[in-house]
């Protein structure tokens, strides 16, 4: 018996390199932009090129955001290992999680799982504040947060998010996802007793989520678009290096306490 391992995506003879049953040199390379790409990899589809400009922008929109805790894991790896790159990025990549990166994700599935729950689409913003509401409701009864509200940098407005849903209504990519992330945005200072901004991360899940983007892999999107980030810290901390400053603030400012009794 022969084994075989079936894949759609990369393949290759003596002569040619095929991705996504598309010749690479002659196909791909010159043609297809890397956004476009991903996205084809992820979906198993091509893009149109509204999807493939929303998707990039949201990409770009998560590239980076400064000294964040994975740039600054990324910048002390490189210090202690600058002979091995890819333990840089693996370590500010290995911080994707619930409070960093990972709000994409917990976004687009609450979105999901609401809209799941739905008995029919809202077919106007009052149906789509009801909805919101309701959930929103649910969520503070249950002690739980509402992913995609607030920042810790932009308390007033995110500017990522205005953005990114223009650009999904001049694509008419605008969706549920988005239409209910919004709504929302509009009901729940009315639930929680405070404003919070729509942040970037939860509206990129949400687009994402109307891209037709698996809730599984929306986490892997940002941290494709942060890697790209992170090379760029790296990049700098080899020409304008920090790391060894920050190290340095911490240790010479360590300070010995004793254990407590009983802990």
């Amino acid at each position: 018996m022969t084994l075989q391992y079936p894949t759609s995506l990369g393949t290759s003879d003596a002569e040619h390199i095929f991705l996504l049953g598309q010749d690479v040199a002659g196909d791909l390379m010159g043609e297809v932009g890397f956004g476009e790409l991903a996205f084809w990899l992820i979906t198993r589809r091509r893009p149109t090129p509204g999807e493939a400009r929303l998707f990039e922008a949201v990409l770009i929109g998560l590239a980076d955001h400064g000294f964040t805790p994975t740039a600054i894991a990324a910048r002390l790896t490189y210090l202690s290992a600058p002979d091995a790159v890819q333990g840089a990025l693996a370590a500010g990549l290995l911080g994707g999680g619930s409070r960093f990166l990972g709000v994409t994700e917990d976004t687009g599935r609450y979105l999901a799982d609401v809209l799941a729950d739905a008995p029919d689409l809202p077919k106007d913003d009052a149906a789509w504040d009801e909805l919101a509401r309701a959930a929103v409701a649910r969520s503070k009864a249950a002690g739980k947060f509402v992913p995609g509200l607030g920042h810790p940098v932009h308390k007033e407005r995110d500017p990522r998010t205005p953005r990114l849903i223009e650009i999904a209504h001049e694509e008419q990519l605008y969706g549920p996802h988005l239409a209910l992330f919004e709504a929302i945005g509009r009901v729940h200072p009315d639930v929680l007793g405070k404003t919070l901004p729509l942040n970037g991360a939860g509206v990129s899940g949400a687009a994402l989520a109307d891209l037709g983007l698996p809730q599984e892999l929306l986490r892997a999107a940002v941290l494709l678009a942060r890697c790209a980030g992170l090379i760029g810290h790296i990049a700098e901390e080899i020409t304008r290096p920090v790391a060894n400053s920050i190290y340095l603030t911490v240790d010479r400012n360590a300070r010995y306490v004793p254990p407590e009794v009983g802990a």
